[in-house]
């Protein structure tokens, strides 16, 4: 994946809500969304090559998605950086994911990775270039892409200009999807389905055998179920574009008649 944006704390109905286009070769085969495991209950689409995935969420209300870092630096990439977001997964907090997300980067090397975890308590971003590197997010809209946190770009020498661009625009998403006054987790997934499919802010990819092959709408509730809630699905809303969101439209994922 390689755009994420999230809105952590901003909105009344969904304390965490997301929208990410993800970017691959165009023969890497994937599932949509689906459940992914059942205990904990993960909802996630599947990288069918390595087993992992790239975005999803759990029972408790738990999110976690991963983009991938452009680094100079010359990493080893011994285990697939989806199996880490399978891990963040099989917690109960974002904050529990973090201390695995730590652990997991002190046993094993990746390529080169951001990685964003987040609940209704905590927010955290990754980065991974060989160190880890860790921010709390504040509550806000903040964009995820190869090369950026938010403000934060770092140019890799092996493809400069075109890290350059995609970090302005970058900058450009986060303006186009500040929060408006009063504005619902509904709302704004419906402005941030539109701006990831508009060409002109050039995170809707379309290359020689690579391009943006996803895109996920995804709106968690505030309230982690208890222990006799095992199972229940806290997204409040939940789409997905299986192609390019320029084309393809969001669809609903549907889980509950599995569980």
């Amino acid at each position: 994946m390689c755009t994420l944006t999230i809105a952590w704390r901003t909105f009344d109905d969904a304390p965490v809500a997301v929208a990410a286009n993800r970017d691959e070769a165009i023969g890497r085969a994937s599932s949509p969304p689906d459940v992914y495991r059942e205990d904990p209950l993960v909802i996630a689409p599947r990288d069918e090559r390595a087993g992992g995935t790239w975005i999803g969420y759990n029972e408790r209300g738990v999110f976690a998605g991963v983009t991938n870092l452009w680094t100079d630096a010359d990493l080893a990439g011994e285990r697939s950086r989806g199996l880490l977001v399978v891990d963040a997964l099989e917690t109960s907090s974002a904050a529990e994911a973090a201390e695995r997300v730590e652990r997991t980067t002190e046993e094993f090397e990746y390529d080169g990775f951001f990685l964003v975890v987040a609940d209704a308590a905590d927010a955290i971003c990754f980065r991974w270039d060989g160190a880890l590197e860790r921010t709390e997010f504040e509550p806000g809209v903040h964009v995820v892409v190869n090369v950026a946190v938010d403000d934060d770009a770092r140019i890799p020498s092996h493809r400069a200009d075109v890290a350059r661009r995609q970090a302005e625009n970058a900058r450009a998403v986060r303006r186009a999807l500040e929060p408006e006054a009063d504005g619902s987790a509904h709302e704004w997934l419906d402005r941030v389905g539109d701006v990831l499919g508009d060409h002109d802010y050039g995170v809707c990819v379309h290359g020689d055998g690579f391009g943006t092959r996803s895109s996920s709408l995804i709106a968690l509730g505030e309230a982690s179920p208890g222990d006799d809630e095992r199972g229940r699905d806290p997204a409040v809303r939940h789409e997905y574009a299986d192609g390019p969101p320029c084309v393809t439209p969001y669809e609903r994922v549907d889980v509950e008649s599995q569980l």
